[in-house]
């Protein structure tokens, strides 16, 4: 399968709230509750999407001209050293083709990336064992859910690679 990886542009809005929905409605509705599921399809708007764009590096997997993921990573709370990676979703059809894992090398070699020492990103249950095997590890041992239901798991690396 082919595909590239490019910046997300602002006309992207739309094609990545409908992604996440999907995989809201698809995927994560396996875990969480109706009401839950309801709440995030209406809270990541297309105008949300495009607003996160302004602080965070939004990336986008495109084939055919089909959005079919996206990964974006900003810095964690103002943070220089630590950064966050959030709405990494891939269409249902397309998972387990190896582009989740193509966006995660893309937000690797990013500057917010590159310059932290820590990477955190809270995952949901669905994809809790994606980032494990990435290396990513439980943030707190004792209470492994937050309230929302994500599970907050984190990276340690051992020095930034562009400080």
């Amino acid at each position: 399968m082919d595909y590239i990886i490019r910046l997300f542009h602002p006309s992207d809005g739309k094609a990545v709230a409908d992604l996440l929905a999907r995989n809201f409605i698809e995927i994560n509705s396996k875990d969480y509750p109706p009401a839950q599921i309801e709440k995030l399809v209406a809270e990541y708007t297309p105008e949300k999407m495009t607003e996160q764009a302004t602080f965070a590096h939004t990336y986008i997997a495109e084939s055919d001209h089909q959005i079919i993921g996206t990964g974006t990573i900003c810095p964690f709370w103002g943070s220089m050293n630590e950064s966050i990676i959030l709405s990494l979703f891939v269409l249902p059809e397309f998972h387990g083709k190896g582009v989740g894992s193509a966006l995660m090398k893309q937000l690797e070699k990013d500057s917010f990336y590159t310059r932290s020492l820590r990477i955190e990103v809270p995952a949901s249950k669905t994809a809790k064992d994606f980032y494990l095997k990435l290396g990513f590890q439980l943030k707190n041992l004792k209470n492994s859910e937050e309230k929302h239901g994500y599970i907050p798991l984190e990276k340690f690396l051992s020095s930034p690679k562009n400080p």
